[in-house]
Formats: C-alpha cells, structure tokens, sequence
C-alpha cells in the first residue's frame, strides 16, 4: 500500500514540476513528510533520487527532439555552482542529523526554511512585472547564484525548483517556459551531486529499494506527461499553475511544522 502511494505521489509531483520547472521535490518531501511513514533522511533521500531521474529524463529528451531552450552557457555555469552547492548543503543536512538528538527538529527546520523559500518566491512572482530584472552574463556570478541554489535546495530536499524559477526570472530575464528547462537542468546537477556525495561517504539511509524503484519510475511516467502538457500551455497559464502550487505547498509545510513539533 505505501509503495502505491509514494509512486502516486511521484507521478503527480513530477507532472506538475515537469510543467512548472521545480522539479518535483517541492511536492514529494512536504507530502511523505505528511504522512509520517519514514524518517527524515530516508525521506529526503528518495525524493531527491526521483527528482534526479525526473530531470534527467526532461534533459535527455528535450536534447534528442531538439526543443531545447536550455541557455548552455550561463545555465551551465549555475549549474556547476548548484552541483557544488549540493555537496555543501548535504553536509550541512547530515551534521544536523548527527548532532540533533530527535530527527523531526531537523523536518521542522527543512520545512521553515522551505516556506521562507516560498513565500519569498511567492511575492517576487506576483510583483515580477512591476520589478526591474537583470541580464547577468558574468560566468562567475553566474557560478555564485548556482552556489547558493544547490546549498538550500540540497539542504530542504526538493531540488530547488521554486528558487531557481525566481533567480531565472530576475538575474537572467527568462520568460516562463525559457525558465521552466534551464531550471530542471540545474536541478539535475544539484540532486546528482547530492546523491553522489551519500554514496562516497556511505551516508545512504536504509529503505526499501523497491519504494525507490517505483517512485524512480514514477517520477520518470510524470516528467514525460508534464513535458507533453507543458509545451500546449502558454507562459501566462504555466506562471498561474505556479502560483496556485507554491500556495498549496506553504500550507502543507505549515501543517508538517505542527506535526514535527
């Protein structure tokens, strides 16, 4: 029964972060951590593989039809940083669990710093027109942005995708659609990096690998139908499917800090 749910959540995350370009992560953490089945790390761990699998899958084929709208250059360079960000932030998530005696503190940190993550990228989306962006070019500050993407995004467990949706918005002036693949695309390297410095370290939590086989697949299902829907939908439907999910999730995270304390 719970291999069902966890793969139903998957899919579901993964369609609608394939569409919004956050990832899916956003979704999978707050709503495992809701039902309480498993602990913090396991759950961090098998969303962050899910959503590695999601934007690989996303990359692999928006490069072999050629729809591609990733920016190589600068997207690349964030997504270097990101990569060594996640390296940072898992760290920092891993000396937390250690250190803490009771494992639901470091939930309730994850999901405060993830509303504040939210809510910031709330705002920022409904007053984007009025605000000014930026064009960066610089590949250093480009590296510095990606940096601290991956470092919270690796931290909270969810990919990133709201955060790096606001930094593409401001610093690099990218339409919605634009963001949505660059943001997946620095996603994959930040959750890649992530799972790589659990398995070096030998800091993979014990799971049933058969939840993880099915989210995997899941995730994968999800991101090929959200990649479908997302090139019939326009940059103003896309940008209000956003909105609408970043209010959801406050308010599940909201309900996981009650439950954590």
């Amino acid at each position: 029964m719970h291999i069902l749910i966890f793969t139903l959540i998957s899919v579901a995350a993964t369609v609608i972060g394939a569409i919004c370009g956050i990832g899916g992560g956003i979704i999978i953490k707050p709503a495992l951590d809701m039902f309480g089945i498993l602990s913090v790390p396991v759950i961090s761990f098998l969303s962050g593989c899910t959503v590695l699998a999601m934007t690989s899958y996303n990359f692999i084929r928006s490069k072999v039809t050629g729809d591609s709208t990733v920016d190589m250059r600068r997207t690349t360079a964030m997504a270097i940083g990101a990569a060594i960000g996640g390296f940072l932030g898992q760290a920092v998530f891993d000396f937390l669990c250690d250190f803490l005696p009771n494992q639901n503190n470091v939930g309730a940190m994850q999901a405060a710093l993830l509303i504040a993550m939210l809510v910031i990228s709330l705002i920022y989306t409904l007053n984007k027109e009025k605000v000014r962006g930026r064009d960066i070019n610089s590949a250093a500050l480009c590296l510095i942005c990606g940096i601290f993407l991956g470092m919270v995004s690796s931290f909270i467990g969810i990919g990133g995708g709201p955060i790096n949706m606001v930094f593409l918005y401001f610093f690099f002036s990218m339409r919605a659609k634009v963001a949505v693949q660059n943001s997946l695309y620095i996603i994959l390297f930040s959750q890649a990096a992530s799972l790589i410095k659990c398995l070096v370290t030998g800091t993979v939590p014990e799971f049933n690998y058969l939840i993880l086989i099915f989210m995997i697949i899941g995730g994968i299902a999800g991101a090929d139908i959200g990649r479908r829907i997302n090139k019939k939908l326009n940059d103003k439907t896309v940008n209000n499917l956003y909105i609408a999910l970043m209010i959801v999730v406050i308010l599940v995270n909201v309900y996981n800090i009650i439950q954590y304390i």
